[in-house]
Formats: structure tokens, sequence, C-alpha cells
């Protein structure tokens, strides 16, 4: 467990999600931002980074799939696209009247709207929000190490989650793109509605599985 920033963070459980949501996360953008951790197991500074176009088509429906683009993913290796599930596309279809000029999520500051929200203040939002709901242990990587464990214990194979998660060996990355068909990467993702963070559902007991 995670203790003042040290070792790995914690995997949450179906009621911690839901007691997140429902009590730590305040805002429409706090629960939307951390939704998309969640809900395509990305990286904190890649759902910090996402444009209103990557989200939104010009009609303003929400896409079937986001892309989080090469030049924000750890190691700038590929873009990955990663198809929006009903619990996401509601949080994402909710922010919609909130959502930057340019980004998603843009800063705070009235004067930088052409900025997007930094990492370090996501994660100060998020402890924040962990303090409420009274969980220990977790960090904004919890929502990543959650997303792919259910992934892995509801079956998914590696080189699926691997080209998911952005895998950091750019020739691996490579080779697993022309392994993986795009019904797979749904199929993948869709293990996640699962995790629901408004109580529709009842997690089984793969907690104790193999984690991330």
């Amino acid at each position: 467990m995670k203790i003042e920033r040290h070792g790995q963070a914690k995997i949450l459980t179906q009621q911690e999600i839901e007691l997140l949501f429902n009590k730590g996360l305040q805002t429409s953008r706090d629960r939307t931002l951390f939704g998309v951790c969640l809900y395509t197991a990305c990286r904190i500074a890649e759902a910090c980074s996402l444009e209103v176009i990557d989200i939104y088509t010009a009609r303003g429906t929400v896409r079937p799939t986001i892309n989080f683009r090469k030049a924000n993913t750890k190691g700038k290796l590929q873009t990955r696209t990663i198809p929006v599930i009903e619990d996401l596309r509601s949080l994402l279809t909710s922010w919609k009247p909130n959502a930057g000029q340019t980004y998603l999520f843009p800063g705070r500051h009235p004067n930088h709207h052409w900025k997007h929200l930094h990492p370090n203040s996501a994660d100060r939002i998020l402890r924040e929000a962990f303090d409420r709901a009274g969980i220990e242990g977790a960090s904004t990587h919890s929502f990543r190490r959650t997303a792919l464990t259910q992934m892995s214990n509801a079956g998914i194979p590696l080189r699926i989650i691997q080209e998911i998660s952005g895998h950091r060996n750019a020739r691996t990355v490579a080779a697993l793109r022309k392994r993986c068909r795009s019904e797979q990467v749904t199929g993948a993702i869709s293990s996640i509605s699962i995790l629901s963070n408004t109580g529709k559902r009842s997690l089984p007991s793969w907690q104790r599985s193999a984690s991330f």
C-alpha cells in the first residue's frame, strides 16, 4: 500500500470507487477527469492533456473512441485509441458545456484557458478527495492499476492489455498492434464497465487476484 507517496498505489474496490465518486470528488470536472483515468486506464498526464477535439464531434456528441496522442503519452511511442464505455460517455456528455476552448480540462485560472489542468494540481485534488472518502494508500495511479487488473482477471490476453496501457518498448508495441484487432480492444475495455461509479453493478472478488 502507498504511504506518504511510497509503495504501490492501492487497487480500488467497487465500494471505494462509489464512495470516491459520490463523496470524495465534489465537482463534475473532477469526476469526469478521474472517470477518464479509470475507464481508459490512462495516466493522469494523458488525461489532463486531452483536447476537446479528441472527445467531441463537431456536433458536440461524444466520439465512440478517445485518441491519446503520441506526443502526450509516456515515452511518446504511439497514439492509443480507446473505446468509450457507457459510464464514461455519461460523464463526458455532462461535462461538455464546461469543457475549455482547446483542452478538455482547462487550467483553473481564468487567464490560462489556453493551458490544461496541470497533473500536479490533479494529484492534489485527488489526495483531498481520498481524504474526504477515508481511502488510504491510493493515488492517481490507482485508477490505472485498478482497470488493468480488472482486465487481467477478466481473462483479457496480456498483449491486448499492453496495447491499451501503452507498452514502453516500441518494437514490442509494433508487434502487438499487428495482432490486436479493434474488436479485441473494445472487448477488453468493456470488461472495465463492471467498475461502475454509480453503483449499478456489484464487483466480484477479484481484488486478491493478479494485479498490475
